[in-house]
């Protein structure tokens, strides 16, 4: 089973070769790993995503605790979370082609943030479902090059927040 675990850390140099490195040394896969600063500058959130049953899940987040520049772990499995990866794409789009290609663009709420006279890069956002299936839809033109985020989460607010 997929779990998101959410680690803030320090902003500091290493702690990024730490955190993998606690990965590595106890044979854990990291399926996705997105690094990024959070509203207070001294802190960055991990967002992590590993496949595994709920034991090894918690053997990851009880190590991930105890390494020194993590201040706090959150493992987001049974809650609700809004989940989102990010992807830029680069599909062959002749002209002949491109209403066909805006068309699909628009249908997965893409965005075109490139033109050539051969190819067309567009940015899609939402839930890897989306994005994999963004990607089949795309093979039959033919993809020249993608590169994706990996997957960013957040809890969704509680009923008593709003």
């Amino acid at each position: 089973m997929k779990h998101i675990i959410s680690a803030l850390v320090e902003n500091k140099p290493g702690v990024l070769a730490q955190v993998a490195g606690m990965f590595a040394a106890r044979a854990f896969n990291i399926d996705s790993l997105v690094v990024g600063r959070t509203e207070d500058p001294k802190l960055s959130r991990m967002t992590i995503v590993v496949v595994g049953d709920d034991r090894v899940v918690e053997q990851v987040r009880k190590q991930l605790a105890k390494v020194v520049p993590v201040v706090k772990v959150q493992d987001f499995a049974g809650e609700p979370v809004v989940a989102r990866d990010l992807m830029l794409i680069s599909v062959a789009a002749p002209p002949d082609k491109r209403p066909e290609m805006l068309s699909l663009i628009e249908m997965f709420k893409g965005k075109v943030v490139d033109l050539g006279p051969k190819f067309i890069m567009v940015e899609v956002s939402g839930p890897e479902a989306k994005i994999e299936a963004f990607i089949s839809a795309c093979k039959p033109y033919g993809i020249k090059s993608v590169a994706r985020t990996g997957t960013i989460a957040m809890p969704r607010a509680a009923k008593t927040d709003v």
